[in-house]
């Protein structure tokens, strides 16, 4: 009996193990320049989410998590800076918005994923065109936990270079059990103003130039950044082949999509 009871705790906790472990997926992308890029995808079950990395060719390392249980998406990039113009050996920088769960395969799917073929070059069979994001609001890296406790894990890096927007604010406070006070105390414009003493129904945003036009260093300009996700899986299928015909979880991806993502600053 004692032997029983120590094998079922066994199974228990290889279970409970099984369960929250991250799975992990290794893509060779080729993006719309031709360069091959690879992609690392994450899937974390337990925490309900996904992950996705990749270095650019010029050396910018570009991280978006995607939170399901809050719906939120981190993107952050950590940009090399130029030593010919004196600048730091890199820059962070994080964007945080809230996204719609149909607009990504769950966590639960991707993690099923497996490659028949690890080394094939994968390609976009579908583009999903630009999305622009015009960020007009600091993040508290130190007060996000309230929109998610991804946000200070991930952009510990960028305390002072963490960014959201307005529209986004009013997705959250509606979310149940939020509090706006705390979420809006979390938040800054570019005038250092706290959000809880603006109107949040007010979504006009100054008229102000690019930052390249503008020559002095201290009036608001906007400058941009733009990322693109070569390759992200956006549906299932089962294997039919007898190469994995005995094992019945095994998924590959289809649908791969494209889509290009440009942040706009106000600074």
């Amino acid at each position: 009996m004692k032997k029983f009871i120590e094998f079922f705790t066994t199974c228990v906790v290889l279970q409970y193990l099984c369960g929250i472990c991250t799975t992990h997926l290794l893509i060779n992308v080729k993006n719309q320049g031709g360069d091959i890029l690879l992609e690392t995808i994450s899937s974390n079950v337990t925490e309900d989410v996904i992950t996705l990395e990749f270095q650019r060719s010029d050396g910018t390392l570009v991280t978006q998590l995607i939170d399901f249980k809050n719906a939120i998406q981190v993107i952050k990039a950590l940009v090399l800076g130029e030593e010919e113009r004196g600048q730091n050996q890199y820059q962070v920088m994080c964007f945080v918005n809230h996204f719609y769960k149909v607009d990504f395969i769950s966590s639960d799917a991707m993690s099923k994923l497996r490659q028949k073929n690890p080394g094939t070059v994968r390609v976009a069979e579908e583009d999903k065109g630009h999305a622009n994001y015009t960020m007009d609001l600091f993040l508290d890296v130190s007060q996000s936990k309230d929109i998610s406790k991804h946000v200070a894990s991930l952009c510990s890096e960028a305390a002072g270079s963490t960014y959201t927007r307005t529209e986004d604010m009013k997705q959250w406070i509606q979310r149940p059990g939020s509090s706006e006070m705390t979420l809006m105390a979390a938040v800054y414009n570019f005038t250092s103003t706290p959000l809880s003493q603006q109107n949040i129904n007010d979504t006009r945003l100054p008229l102000v130039s690019k930052c390249a036009d503008t020559s002095n260093l201290w009036v608001p300009c906007t400058c941009s950044l733009e990322l693109c996700i070569g390759w992200y899986p956006c549906g299932l299928k089962f294997c039919k082949d007898a190469l994995c015909a005995s094992y019945a979880s095994m998924m590959i991806p289809i649908g791969r999509t494209i889509f290009a993502i440009r942040i706009n600053l106000l600074a």
